[in-house]
């Protein structure tokens, strides 16, 4: 019963917390962008070493005549998001009479 109530009173500190949170800056927002996209590259580069781990273990126990494992498709190199906000948008010019 001690673990629900601290887990319901930890909940609900957390809730609140978050929801005090003011809005991220623009610097902000494109270094979490940045660590989004790092993240998700790593996680392509993981998925090829495995698959490449995995057709290595594949071709030890392949029995002659079997069809060969399929081949693994390399991530391209990281390229690092761009961010549209930093470049301002021109201004429009007033509308002439």
């Amino acid at each position: 019963m001690k673990k629900i109530i601290a887990f319901t009173l930890g909940s609900f500190a957390t809730a609140a917390a978050f929801a005090a949170l003011p809005p991220l800056t623009p610097e902000a927002q494109a270094a979490a962008d940045l660590a989004k996209a790092k993240t998700a590259y790593a996680g392509r580069v993981g998925a090829y070493q495995l698959c490449q781990s995995m057709n290595k273990v594949a071709d030890q126990f392949r029995v002659s005549g079997t069809p060969a494992p399929a081949a693994c498709v390399a991530p391209p190199p990281f390229v690092a998001p761009v961010a549209a906000a930093a470049v301002p948008a021109p201004a429009a010019a007033p509308a002439a009479k």
